[in-house]
Order: structure tokens, then C-alpha cells, then sequence
């Protein structure tokens, strides 16, 4: 972090003052413009507050703050009063209006269009219509400003690899509380690998993904080259063909989502035997698109959330209200989403352990096991919990240093900053971030201030929620960019939404019947039971109704395997 000082300290010998915008003056999403070298103005346009530094609020936002309780009162609402909450899942236009809810109290927090990137702090051309960019919630700490993180804190921030060390690193394994699972663990990976790419040559600012959301890219290829290569160009299949894969969790997805797209086309092209390969593919991807967030949605987040009340996916909530169906990936999002402590320190499979160097690059482990006991042996075993610090595998330590690294070349403002930007109150001190004493005082030696302390490290050491595996930060700020992107894909658009996007009725049931445990069953041999979650008793079999397609009832060929893209560091 030499260089910001340095060119501070040219500009301070040149005679000029740092930008009065690093400090943050402007609040409440106010934003900031400099007018001359050492003056500014908040453009307060639609915050719903008015004065200097935006920090009056207008009556009705005035009366909506004084009614609106915190987001920890609201999390203790949903996870508590399970009985009421369970009258109230059943009641469908009660349920309706609270996901309505859900979805518009936390959609409205990502700005759409987009606004900025890493190389622009203001609004810009460039910032709006470069793909290649991350965009930005937060524009850069100014390369002028006098510390890493504005005006608080020291000048230069403390050694990454101490961070790590000192309060990331696992000591001994911190099973999660909600108790997550490992088939959770991989399906997170597996999916956020579609859209978190970050193009490494070109910076942690630049994403390779074509696509800024679901698209299935990880199934499908990223370019229509790669696509065809994958594709088998008849009934609108793809190939079953055995090559590289990162690990054998990854591999597994991959493998389980190649038969539920083969699986789809056999339905539809008996439906529509009239249909030539492209249709029948092309239709199976939407189909497949669809049953995807479906199951983030109702299955995924329903388990992260730990709600009482039952999550829905229904784009139909949506038709009557102003919402974009557009999406762009943040880098502050695809920061978050290292949740690395979810992995365990060894992986179970049936009745063998194996190390992370042994698990690494090694698919020959499904060749031995097969996809049913890995699903097995996946939703039985805890994943780690995620936030409250010293969960960080030490095998995969390099990574935590590397998105704090990553995180300084992009310069994100601090944790505080993050966390008024999505409407939650500055934390004021160390100690209320940590909830203990100790590593509150380290913290707080390294650093200096509440105020400068960093985004990525702050998400790890916080608090957890009672019970829970993310503190409050995590789950404020990644809810928000989460449902955006779902519920922001083209096909939950009205000109989407509707049976003949999907081959029909037939098709359209495919997506609003899926779950994670019907994926399974009808793609894995003898429809092992399994949850993003541990369940004690667990049930001795799956009790749903399975597709009877060719295809989903054959055995399990764990030859048969997709090609994995290679992981997000």
C-alpha cells in the first residue's frame, strides 16, 4: 500500500489537500463530487435525505426508519415461532405477500444498471457497458486519500499472511451449527463457478464470464466453440465422456447435471418428436436454468437462511412490481462468497478418509465409489462454520491470503462502509464485530479503528448469529446480490415466464417441481436420501416420485463423467 501514500505525499508537496471525499462525508448512499481540490457536494437525488452530507431524513423515510425493525429482529422473527410460521406456509396468499417481501426489501439494494468498477469511482461509459469488468456497490478508496481505507486507520494496513495467521487459520475444526453438510459445500462451489471467473491476467477487477449470472456455462461451455465440443448434436444431448475435474465433489455435480439435461431431452423429445437437436437442446438448457433456481432458491437458501417461513420461487410475485431483469456480478460479491471454512479437514466417502492433496485432481475416487455413495457420504458429514474467525483450512490458506491481497488491489472501502451502504448501523468498535474480547484487542492493535477495518477479514471474524453459520454482514449484504441475480435472470421475465418457453406444460412442471432430492432420484442409482443439511434420524430411503425416463433410472457409469472448470481462487 506504499503507493497511495507516496502520491499522497507528491500532492501534499504539490501544494494540493487529499480529496475531500475520502472520508465518506456523504451518507446514506449520498454521493460524493469533488468541486475543486479541497471541496465537495452530496448529490442526495432519491436517498430520501436532504442536507449537507445527506443525513435528514424526509418524513416518510423518517416514519419507514422509525417502523422498520433491524435486520437481527426480523432473522429472530423468521427462525423462531415455528408453529405460526407454519399456518402461515399454508395460507398461499399470506405466503405470497411476505416473499414479495423477501424479494423487494433486498432486491432494491443492488443498483441496475450498474454503476461502477474497479478502475472508475464515478459514473462512466465504460463502467456501464464493459462485460469484462466485476461492476462495483462501492467505488475504490481513492489512490489520494491518506490511508488504505480513506482517512481512519494507519498508513499502510497490517501483513495479509498475519491476518491469516492470526485470525483465519483453523486451529481445530468449528463444525457449523446449522448444521450444513458437505453436499451444500460442493453444490456452492459448483454453482458459483458459472459466474465468479475472475480473469487473473487481466486483474481480480476483470471476470472472464461472458454471462453475468446463471446460465449453466459450467455444464454448457463458455464460448459456443466449447459448447458444440460438449455436445453430442443429436436429441439435443450432450456427451458423456471421462476428463479432467478438479476435485471429485465438483465432478460429482458436474456428472449429476449432464444426466438431468439428457434426461430432460428424452422427455421433451417424446413430447415433441417434431423438434430437431438445436430445439431440444436449447429448450433443455432454459428447463435446466430454471430447475437450477429453483432449487438455490427453495432448497439452498431456504437451509442457509434458517427461516421458519418457506421461501418460494415464484417469478410471478414479481410481474407487478419495478424490477430489471438484468444482472452484473460484483467483485464485492464474488469476495464474499470465499467461504472456504465450509470445507472439513478430511472428505468421507462410504468407508475411506481422504486428505485434501489425496482428494485434489483425483477423480479416480468416483471411479471407485460411484455417485450414490458419494451422496451419501456427502450429506451425512458437517461442513465447517463460516463465520467467528480460526475456521480457514490450512490447506487452502493461500487463498484467504490472496483474496485479501486481491481485495487491497481493488482498494474496497472498509467494513463499516460496506455495511451503511446496505443499510446497516457502523460497527462501533472491535469488539462488537468479534463478540469477545480477545481477538477484539488484536484486531484493534493492527489497525487502529473500527473505521478501517477490511471487508473480507471483518466477514470472517464477526460474530456469528446464534446458531448460525454467517454473522450479520454476510448475510445483509450477500442476500441482496443473491436474489438479484436469481430472480433477475431472463427467464423469470414475463416474456419468459410461461409453458412455452419450456416445451410446454410438461416442461414448465419439470422446473416447479424440482428439488435437490428429486434431482438426485432421478439421476442417481437407488435414490439415496439427501439435504443440504444433516438429519438425525435419517430416513432409510427417498419417499418422492421419480422420473421413469430411460436415462434417470439407468445405473450409474461413474466412468460417464463432464468436464469441470477449473476453480475460483
Amino acid at each position: 500500500m506504499l503507493l497511495p501514500c507516496a502520491l499522497v505525499a507528491a500532492l501534499l508537496a504539490a501544494g494540493h489537500a487529499a480529496n475531500p471525499c475520502c472520508s465518506n462525508p456523504c451518507q446514506n448512499r449520498g454521493v460524493c463530487m469533488t468541486t475543486g481540490f479541497d471541496q465537495y457536494e452530496c448529490d442526495c437525488t432519491r436517498t430520501g435525505y436532504y442536507g449537507e452530507n445527506c443525513t435528514t431524513p424526509e418524513f416518510f423515510t423518517w416514519l419507514r426508519l422509525t417502523l422498520k425493525p433491524s435486520p437481527n429482529t426480523v432473522h429472530y422473527i423468521l427462525t423462531h415461532f415455528e408453529a405460526a410460521w407454519s399456518i402461515i406456509n399454508n395460507i398461499p396468499f399470506l405466503r405470497d405477500a411476505i416473499m414479495r417481501y423477501v424479494l423487494m426489501s433486498r432486491s432494491h439494494l443492488i443498483d441496475s444498471p450498474p454503476t461502477y468498477n474497479s478502475d472508475y469511482s464515478y459514473k462512466s461509459w465504460e463502467a456501464y457497458s464493459n462485460l469484462s469488468y466485476y461492476t462495483r456497490s462501492l467505488p475504490p478508496v481513492g489512490l489520494d486519500c491518506p490511508t488504505p481505507m480513506g482517512v481512519k486507520g494507519k498508513k499502510e494496513l497490517p501483513d495479509s499472511k498475519l491476518i491469516v495467521e492470526k485470525f483465519l487459520l483453523r486451529k481445530k475444526f468449528i463444525p457449523d451449527p446449522q448444521g450444513t453438510n458437505v453436499m451444500f459445500t460442493f453444490f456452492a462451489q459448483h454453482f458459483t463457478h458459472q459466474f465468479f471467473k475472475t480473469d487473473h491476467k487481466k486483474g481480480p477487477g476483470f471476470t472472464k464470464a461472458l454471462g453475468h449470472g446463471v446460465d449453466l456455462n459450467h455444464i454448457y461451455g463458455e464460448t459456443l466453440e466449447r459448447q458444440l465440443k460438449l455436445r453430442l448434436l443429436k436429441d439435443g444431448k450432450l456427451k458423456y465422456q471421462e476428463v479432467f475435474g478438479l476435485v471429485p465433489g465438483l465432478m460429482m455435480y458436474a456428472t449429476i447435471w449432464l444426466r438431468e439435461h439428457n434426461r430432460v431431452c428424452d422427455i421433451l423429445k417424446q413430447e415433441h418428436p417434431e423438434w430437431d437437436d438445436e430445439q431440444l437442446f436449447q429448450t433443455s438448457r432454459l428447463i435446466l436454468i430454471g430447475e437450477t433456481i429453483k432449487i438455490v432458491i427453495e432448497d439452498y437458501v431456504q437451509h442457509l437462511s434458517g427461516y421458519h417461513f418457506k421461501l418460494k420461487f415464484d417469478p410471478e410475485l414479481l410481474f407487478s412490481q419495478r424490477f430489471q431483469y438484468q444482472n452484473r456480478i460484483a467483485a464485492e460479491f464474488n469476495t464474499l462468497y470465499h467461504w472456504h471454512p465450509l470445507l472439513p479437514d478430511t472428505f468421507q466417502i462410504h468407508d475411506q478418509e481422504y486428505t485434501f492433496q489425496q482428494f485434489l485432481y483425483n477423480n479416480s475416487i468416483m471411479l471407485e465409489h460411484g455417485l450414490s455413495h458419494m451422496v451419501k457420504s456427502f450429506s451425512k458429514q458437517s461442513a465447517g462454520r463460516v463465520a467467528g474467525g480460526k475456521n480457514f483450512p490450512a490447506a487452502v490458506q493461500k487463498v484467504a491470503k490472496a483474496s485479501i491481497d486481491q481485495s487491497r488491489q481493488m482498494r474496497y472501502q472498509s467494513l463499516n462502509e460496506y455495511r451503511k451502504r446496505f443499510m446497516l448501523k457502523p460497527f462501533k468498535s472491535f469488539e462488537e464485530l468479534t463478540g469477545e474480547k480477545e481477538m477484539a484487542a488484536e484486531l484493534e492493535e493492527l489497525y487502529g479503528d473500527i473505521d478501517a477495518m477490511e471487508l473480507y477479514p471483518g466477514l470472517l471474524v464477526e460474530k456469528p448469529r446464534p446458531g448460525a453459520i454467517f454473522g450479520e454482514t454476510m448475510v445483509e449484504i450477500g442476500a441482496p446480490f443473491s436474489l438479484k441475480g436469481l430472480m433477475g435472470n431472463a427467464i423469470c421475465s414475463p416474456e419468459y415466464w410461461k409453458p412455452s418457453t419450456f416445451g410446454g406444460k410438461v416442461g414448465f412442471e419439470i422446473i416447479n417441481t424440482a428439488s435437490l432430492q428429486k434431482l438426485i432420484c432421478n439421476n442417481v442409482k437407488g435414490c439415496p436420501f439427501t439435504a443440504f443439511h444433516i438429519l438425525n434420524p435419517e430416513p432409510t430411503e427417498a419417499t418422492i416420485n421419480v422420473s421413469t425416463s430411460k436415462t434417470a433410472m439407468e445405473d450409474i457409469n461413474p466412468t460417464l463423467l463432464l468436464k469441470e472448470r477449473s476453480a475460483e481462487l
